[in-house]
């Protein structure tokens, strides 16, 4: 790039001739003791507007040069050995390479996986693809050291935390993705966070009060309580890619990887924190938040059954001395889309503040997914439609631990099914894929998590929707 003195030079002799072209124009006009006509004019005022830009850009190059002659640093030379360290250059540090959320994850899973395919070892697999400056061969780099302490300077301390980051990344990319992951962001209300196998303590009735009369015997009153805790519970699935996938060295071959083990959890997560139908199994697997809420029916599609539908929602918390103060609307994208669509007579949005991706509803923030479930096929074409969800988010207990585990096989064979029916208790025949003989890898993540509702009307169904239709 030109010098910022070379700029200048270039725009003054630019100026200059347009300043030139401008004096002809003049010149010729009073020769012929005329104006100038429509051409002329069209001309003149073009180099004046042209001069006028370069006179500002001018004055924004010489404050750069001003600015950069401050800023200059004279050559070292005061000193005997300033003349050596000059010549001897400048020690390169490379800078770390800024990586999308996830993708150093699933960089671990994919060496990993090509170790295990290849037979060599993690740190040359870990080299040869990201080199030796690279997060994830510094992962693989640790080396095991006697005695090696996290408070040393150099001593192991600098290993501690890569595992750590990498999966804390990925889970950071998951939340979002899920039902979960979205409470507490973005102007929605968290849901209330408690570690694993504490007490929580509830309270289910409250005492009463008395008028009491002079000299005369006190009531007593009582309270109920109720004692839970949350037990670490595992969320696991597995995801497949094949070995072309996994040589592949260009980044979108990572995001895939990535993203199927986001999807293989996202699925699960949701489907079972939303699904009315998903009762708890003790010690495998949480009660869905909507599990035996009695469902409200929708009044009908149109915008007054809407607001209908909404008075019943809130009438139900309110009823109950729970106002939904941290409330959160859970829909599908259809319903969603559909509110979003509806007119008023002038043409106006019904429900201005939600569209297909979320937004507001009468006040209170909307997350939308795939897995809110739909009826459909019902004895009674009335009870056909979708779920609406209201929860107060602050009556759900919810406790994670934050951690990702992943393994990996080549050898397996796997009933490629969302909902595998095989048992190694009680097995039963069940088609098979081989992961050997498809030349494919199989990734196993597992998340511990866990959530209960803190109170009994801590959410409100609303069923067979069909807002909009």
């Amino acid at each position: 790039m030109a010098t910022y003195a070379e700029q200048i030079a270039a725009y003054e002799n630019k100026r200059a001739a347009n300043l030139k072209a401008m004096e002809d124009i003049m010149s010729k006009s009073a020769e012929k003791g005329e104006t100038l006509d429509a051409a002329q004019q069209e001309e003149f005022d073009g180099l004046q507007a042209d001069n006028d830009a370069i006179d500002s850009h001018l004055k924004r190059l010489r404050t750069l040069e001003k600015a950069a002659a401050e800023k200059a640093v004279p050559v070292a030379g005061g000193r005997e050995g300033d003349g050596a360290q000059a010549r001897a250059g400048v020690v390169v540090v490379p800078r770390a390479e800024k990586l999308d959320k996830g993708i150093a994850f699933a960089r671990i899973a994919k060496v990993k996986a090509l170790a295990k395919l290849d037979g060599e070892s993690v740190r040359t697999v870990a080299k040869e693809l990201y080199g030796e400056t690279s997060s994830v061969f510094g992962f693989f780099a640790k080396a095991a050291v006697p005695a090696a302490t996290t408070t040393h300077a150099t001593w192991a301390s600098p290993l501690v935390g890569d595992e750590t980051s990498a999966f804390a990344d990925f889970v950071e990319y998951l939340r979002p993705q899920t039902i979960l992951g979205r409470f507490g962001a973005n102007g929605i209300p968290s849901l209330r966070r408690v570690p694993f196998r504490v007490p929580l303590i509830g309270q289910t009735s409250g005492g009463e009060g008395y008028w009491v009369g002079e000299g005369k015997a006190k009531p007593l009153t009582k309270f109920d309580f109720e004692r839970k805790t949350l037990e670490p519970l595992k969320v696991a699935n597995i995801a497949v890619a094949t070995e072309e996938v996994l040589r592949d060295s260009s980044p979108s071959a990572e995001a895939i990887i990535r993203d199927q083990l986001v999807a293989a959890l996202r699925a699960r997560l949701d489907t079972d924190f939303i699904n009315p139908a998903k009762a708890a199994v003790a010690g495998t697997s949480p009660a869905s938040i909507t599990n035996g809420v009695t469902a409200i029916p929708s009044a009908g599609g149109t915008a007054d059954d809407v607001r209908a539908d909404i008075q019943k929602l809130f009438g139900a918390f309110i009823a109950a001395n729970n106002a939904p103060t941290s409330g959160v609307w859970i829909m599908s994208a259809t319903v969603a889309l559909a509110l979003s669509l509806m007119q008023n007579p002038l043409g106006q949005a019904e429900f201005p503040g939600i569209s297909m991706n979320g937004g507001t509803l009468f006040g209170l923030p909307v997350i939308v997914s795939e897995y809110v479930p739909v009826v459909t096929g019902s004895t009674d074409p009335a009870d056909d439609g979708a779920y609406v969800v209201l929860v107060n988010a602050s009556d759900i207990y919810f406790a994670d631990d934050g951690d990702v585990a992943v393994d990996l096989s080549r050898e397996a064979s796997l009933e490629m099914a969302d909902n595998p029916a095989h048992n190694s208790g009680t097995p039963t025949p069940a088609q098979l894929v081989s992961m050997f003989q498809t030349n494919s890898v199989a990734f196993r993540a597992e998340r511990t998590l866990n959530w209960m509702a803190r109170r009994a009307n801590a959410v409100q169904v609303l069923s067979a929707v069909k807002w909009g239709q």
